[in-house]
Parts: structure tokens; C-alpha cells; sequence
């Protein structure tokens, strides 16, 4: 029976087929893999505040105005990102007729990545473990679900 396991972060995805023959140990394909750009970097590199984003003047004797400041913008982009792996997920599994598969994400993605998969998706996971496994070799990463 094949199987896939999706391992992810913030700034990585990627997605291995696991075959079993009748025979023979099981065989790792990366069928996908990207990385995403709202992952990398500071937010201080993505966003300025040069002139007119954070203007002077408005308040009492030239004090900072208020508006336009970006709250929550970590948060915000990390919530895009988990529902767009979400969607990847869903497109992935549907594409391939998996019917069981593993998922690894550490902490706060692997939460917020959960709460964005169909209901369907998620009868179908297996096994989910609290783990950035985004880095593990190929030839490890089936270690970490037995």
C-alpha cells in the first residue's frame, strides 16, 4: 500500500511517496517540494517604514500617527501560509489516491496546518508528529514514524 508523508514549516514543504512491495523494504520518493518566500527573511526586510508609512504630524505638537501600523502581520502571514499547506495537502492526496498518510510540522504550524485540513483529509492521517522533519535525509525520515 503506498503512502505519503508530508513534512513542513514555515518556509519548507515537501512530500515523499512511500511504496511497499510484497518483498521488498519500502521504497522514499520526493514527489514534491518547495519553499515558500514569505518564510525566509526578517519581517524588518519585507516591510518599511520609510517616509509616509508611519508619517509625523496629526496628534499633539508632531506626534507619531496611528494608523497604518501592521499588527499581527507575523501572525497573519502564518495563518496564509497554514492554509495554503492545507490546500496543497488536500490537492496532493487527492491527486495520488492516498488513502492513509503521515504528517510532521513542529509546534504552532503543525496546530494551525490541522485546523485548516477538510475533515476527510484528516480521517485519512495516519500518523502526526510534532517535528520539523523539513531537513531530515530521504533516507531517514521513516525512522521518525516507526
Amino acid at each position: 500500500m503506498d503512502r505519503l508523508i508530508i513534512a513542513v514549516d514555515l518556509g519548507h514543504f515537501k512530500a515523499y511517496k512511500v511504496s511497499t512491495g510484497s518483498t521488498e523494504s519500502p521504497k522514499i520518493q520526493l514527489i514534491e517540494s518547495y519553499d515558500s518566500i514569505e518564510g525566509h527573511g526578517k519581517l524588518s526586510e519585507k516591510l518599511s517604514d520609510e517616509a509616509g508609512r508611519f508619517g509625523q504630524g496629526g496628534g499633539k505638537k508632531g506626534a507619531a500617527k496611528g494608523y497604518g501600523e501592521p499588527h499581527n502581520i507575523e501572525l497573519e502571514a502564518e495563518k496564509k501560509a497554514a492554509r495554503l499547506i492545507a490546500k496543497d495537502i488536500a490537492a496532493i492526496i487527492s491527486r495520488e489516491g492516498i488513502k492513509k498518510w503521515w504528517f510532521a510540522a513542529s509546534g504552532k504550524m503543525n496546530s494551525m496546518v490541522m485546523e485548516n485540513l477538510a475533515p476527510d483529509i484528516k480521517a485519512k492521517m495516519d500518523r502526526n508528529i510534532n517535528s520539523n522533519l523539513t531537513n531530515t535525509k530521504k533516507s531517514e525520515i521513516l525512522k521518525h514514524f516507526e
